[in-house]
């Protein structure tokens, strides 16, 4: 070979090499390019979410999860699923779900189980009376105990139309405390056709699609998921708001979960000892632009989306915690009060976010119609919490019932805003109240969808250092 032509190929050698280190520290940047700017159908952006929940929500509500108040969390995982025949439970250890002993359950949560959690149910005659309180029925946990006559009242109101989720029987033999920080939402190894089973009759039986319409990425769809997804989202730009928020709303629960799956993946075991951490491979295979045909960054928006509605969920209903007869009762006075003031701090925050989501624009047609939609809206999300009964991984099961039920307690919320803002400051309500197990709901979900958005930080800092070391 001539000195030419050796120069020639060393060149073009030179001029490959660059490119493709070009391409390589280009790359790993394309999840953050592509995850900015204004949200669809609002007025937000998600460089101010980013901002506002890293330096103002997320080492808060971290903090309050770790309070006993929040930490405990009551579920029945053995309820049958009413869908289909079950393909049976994970073998996965780690998909095992570790209940709480009874003798670590805070005095004042225990007495709980017959809807008793504020300061007067660590009575000792109260807790005598733990049997008759069962027999007077569900009544707002959150309460201030008040006449026998009152709690009957209470207990006849039927607040179904409210709703949002099916409600695990917290009287029921098979509900257990789960301590929610001994059994952290992590990579499990649930994967295949049991788990894609679930997400599918959600998607394609719950989010008002035609099954001729098929989802980007579909595995079932004729076309194996190999198409843009231009026919999808053009018919989903065709719904009302209504039934788009639905379908962002689920999307982005999924982004949320599978972030949370990414963040911590269990990267090797050596002598038993597992190690927990963040998985790039596993990201980019989930969110990355290329692999994923651009569907990954329209799924982290949606996340974003669900965090805008959640979080106007908690500032509305901040004057349902500000009134004084409100107790989040454990049985430790000092750690109950301090636990108060931090929520409340929590709500201040969230009432100070200039950017919230306008639920008002949501049913907002003939009153006929509106609530003829709601009602399909209310039933459609109800029937996805029932889907989460399918979950084979009891791990799975329970952070998905939690998150579920969390979303559907946050709905619950925003459409009842007369209803809240009528609250008697010293006396019981029948027009809104929440149970203990929604309220734990309600801030977990939302502290997982918080700590979502501050992982996918992590994501793109990882990625820049993955570029670098390219280079």
């Amino acid at each position: 070979m001539s000195r030419g032509v050796r120069r020639a190929a060393a060149g073009q050698g030179a001029a490959a090499a660059v490119q493709l280190l070009v391409t390589l520290s280009f790359l790993p940047s394309v999840v953050e390019a592509q995850v900015i700017g204004v949200l669809d159908d609002c007025l937000c952006d998600i460089e101010s979410i980013d901002n506002f929940n890293t330096f103002k929500i997320f080492p808060k509500i971290k903090k309050l999860q770790e309070r006993d108040y929040f930490r405990y969390y009551k579920v029945n995982l053995k309820r049958p699923c009413p869908f289909w025949a079950e393909d049976g439970h994970c073998s996965i250890k780690d998909c095992h779900v570790e209940p709480c002993p009874e003798s670590k359950i805070p005095v004042g949560i225990k007495a709980g189980s017959s809807n008793k959690y504020l300061k007067v149910a660590n009575n000792t005659k109260e807790l005598e009376d733990c049997e008759q309180a069962n027999k007077l029925g569900a009544i707002n946990s959150t309460l201030s105990i008040q006449s026998k006559e009152a709690f009957i009242d209470w207990a006849r109101y039927d607040d179904s139309q409210d709703h949002f989720c099916e409600l695990d029987d917290e009287r029921s033999p098979a509900a257990q405390y789960v301590d929610l920080l001994l059994n952290p939402e992590r990579y499990t190894g649930y994967k295949g056709p049991s788990a894609w089973r679930v997400w599918n009759s959600i998607y394609e039986e719950n989010c008002f699609k035609p099954r001729s319409v098929y989802r980007p990425l579909n595995p079932l769809a004729p076309s194996r998921g190999e198409d843009d997804g231009e026919s999808f989202y053009t018919w989903l730009e065709g719904l009302c708001l209504e039934k788009r928020v639905f379908y962002k709303l689920i999307s982005g629960l999924h982004a949320s979960i599978n972030l949370h799956l990414c963040a911590n993946y269990l990267l090797e075991e050596t002598w038993g000892k597992p190690s927990w951490g963040p998985n790039i491979k596993e990201f980019k295979r989930r969110f990355d632009p290329v692999e994923t045909k651009g569907e990954g960054p329209r799924r982290l928006k949606n996340l974003y989306f669900l965090y805008l509605i959640e979080l106007r969920a908690l500032s509305k209903v901040a004057p349902y915690f500000e009134r004084s007869i409100v107790d989040l009762y454990t049985g430790n006075v000092e750690e109950d009060a301090d636990t108060k003031t931090l929520l409340l701090n929590i709500f201040q925050d969230t009432k100070s976010f200039p950017m919230h989501f306008d639920e008002k624009s949501m049913f907002a047609g003939d009153k006929k119609g509106a609530k003829s939609l709601k009602e399909e809206f209310r039933l459609h999300f109800k029937n996805i919490s029932r889907i989460m009964d399918c979950v084979g991984c009891d791990k799975c099961r329970l952070w998905g019932k939690l998150q579920t039920q969390g979303l559907g307690t946050a709905l619950k919320i925003l459409f009842s805003e007369k209803e809240i803002q009528k609250l008697p400051e010293n006396s019981p309500s029948k027009g809104f109240q929440l149970t203990r197990q929604e309220i734990v709901a309600l801030i977990n979900a939302f502290g997982r969808l918080s700590t979502s958005i501050r992982e996918l930080q992590n994501f793109k800092v990882l990625l820049q250092h993955s570029r670098c070391h390219c280079i």
